[in-house]
């Protein structure tokens, strides 16, 4: 299982937009570009639909750029993942197509657990939002011990 670049990039993207302004202050995509190693015009491509996702706000100008459109901890990432596109799924089915994993009409013996895996990975992204991500309490049980306080 993977997760491709457009939502790699995006969830880091974000994470570089909450940690360096947030919803205070707008920051232009090329600071972004030039911190995170991301093309411009592949971020700009991103930005469009998380706008359109509700994500970001766009300021235009001078000082323009974009701001969160909710704080950091409102936010999860699955949200950010979802708002480019990428469904993060583990099984070869086309979703809405009678095809089955195998490209006929059946399903391979594992599709079951496949999905289940897809369907957890989705519910843990949920559980972690931008915040946790930028004050790094992902990993090593830290956000397990944080909900605990």
């Amino acid at each position: 299982m993977r997760l491709t670049s457009k939502g790699r990039y995006a969830v880091m993207a974000m994470a570089d937009l909450a940690a360096n302004g947030g919803s205070r202050r707008a920051v232009p995509l090329q600071d972004i570009a030039e911190r995170q190693q991301i093309s411009l015009s592949y971020l700009e491509q991103l930005f469009a639909r998380l706008r359109r996702a509700g994500l970001v706000t766009g300021m235009r100008g001078p000082g323009g750029g974009y701001r969160l459109a909710r704080t950091a901890a409102d936010m999860a990432v699955a949200d950010i993942v979802d708002a480019v596109n990428e469904p993060i799924k583990a099984t070869r089915c086309k979703e809405g197509s009678n095809k089955g994993c195998l490209g006929n009409e059946g399903r391979c013996i594992a599709h079951d657990l496949w999905e289940e895996l897809g369907r957890h990975i989705h519910g843990f992204l949920s559980s972690v939002s931008l915040e946790d991500v930028i004050e790094r309490r992902v990993g090593d049980g830290d956000r397990a011990r944080v909900a605990a306080e």
